[in-house]
C-alpha cells in the first residue's frame, strides 16, 4: 500500500474498567476502501468515534496524512476532510432533503464569525447541495421533507450531508442496515463512485455479501482487538475470525 491517508497506532479505549478497544493497528490508503467487521460489541463503533473525534483515546495514535488528530474535537478533525454518517439516522425531520444538505455544509462556516452569519440560503449553496443530492441518486426527492422518506433514501441522504466533509475520507457506519436488496445495489454503485472521486471510504458492515464483495480489504475486530486484515477471501478463511462470528464448536465443525 503507498503512504496511507489515515494510520491508527496502539488505538486503545477504556470506559472504567471495561477495554472496548485494545491496541488497534491499521490504515487505509489514498482511494481505498476498508471494511471494518466484527460481532456485536467487537468496538467497531468506538473506533469510529476515536477517528471523528468523538471519545478521545486512552492510549495511542491517530494520524491523517501524517497529521495528529486524537483528541482533536470532532469540528476540527471534520474541517480536515473526515465526514461520517451515523448508524441510527436522525435527519432534521421538519427540513427538506435540500435543506438538510446545505445544513451540513456549514461546517465550512465555523472558522469564520463573518461566515458563520453570511447567508446558507443563497443561489451558490442550493446549487452546490443540488449537485451532492444528485450524486446520491435523491435529485427528485430534494423539496420533500426528510421526515417522511423510506430508510434507503435516508441512508443515501446521510452520505449526501457527510460528503460535504468528506474531501479525503467517508466513514459509512453500518450504511447498508435494513436495506432490500434492490436498495442495496445502487448504494454500492455510490460507494463506488465516492471512491472513483478522490475519496477513501471506510465502512463499518454486518452483511457479509456486501463486504465481501465491496471492499479491497478488510480488518476484522472481536471484544476490542483487531484479530485479522487482508483481502476477503482470505480473511474469509481465517480460523480466528470463524471462531468469533460461529464460535468455537462451529468453528470446529466448519474446518
Amino acid at each position: 500500500m503507498s503512504e496511507p491517508l489515515l494510520r491508527l497506532s496502539g488505538l486503545t479505549r477504556r470506559f472504567g474498567g471495561l477495554t472496548a478497544l485494545e491496541a488497534v493497528d491499521f490504515a487505509i490508503g489514498p482511494g481505498e476502501i476498508l471494511g471494518l467487521i466484527g460481532p456485536n460489541g467487537a468496538g467497531k463503533t468506538v473506533c469510529f468515534h476515536l477517528i471523528s473525534g468523538v471519545l478521545k483515546p486512552t492510549a495511542g495514535e491517530i494520524h491523517l496524512e501524517g497529521r495528529r488528530i486524537d483528541g482533536l474535537p470532532p469540528h476540527r478533525i471534520a474541517r480536515l476532510g473526515i465526514g461520517r454518517t451515523f448508524q441510527i439516522v436522525k435527519p432534521f425531520a421538519r427540513l427538506s432533503a435540500l435543506e438538510n444538505v446545505i445544513a451540513s455544509q456549514g461546517i465550512e462556516r465555523y472558522g469564520s464569525l463573518a461566515r458563520i452569519w453570511s447567508s446558507w440560503t443563497n443561489a451558490r449553496e442550493r446549487e452546490r447541495a443540488r449537485r451532492r443530492l444528485a450524486e446520491a441518486g435523491l435529485a427528485e426527492v430534494a423539496p420533500r421533507p426528510a421526515g417522511v422518506l423510506p430508510l434507503g433514501h435516508l441512508r443515501r441522504l446521510e452520505i449526501a450531508r457527510a460528503l460535504a466533509a468528506a474531501r479525503k475520507l467517508l466513514l459509512l457506519d453500518e450504511s447498508f442496515s435494513g436495506l432490500r436488496h434492490e436498495e442495496i445495489v445502487p448504494l454500492e454503485t455510490l460507494v463506488r463512485r465516492i471512491r472513483a472521486a478522490g475519496v477513501s471510504v471506510l465502512l463499518i458492515e454486518h452483511n457479509m455479501r456486501v463486504a465481501m464483495g465491496l471492499c479491497d480489504r478488510l480488518v476484522v475486530l472481536d471484544h476490542g482487538r483487531k484479530i485479522a486484515e487482508g483481502p476477503a477471501a482470505e480473511v474469509r478463511r481465517n480460523p480466528a475470525v470463524i471462531e468469533a462470528y460461529l464460535g468455537r464448536r462451529h468453528a470446529a465443525d466448519a474446518a
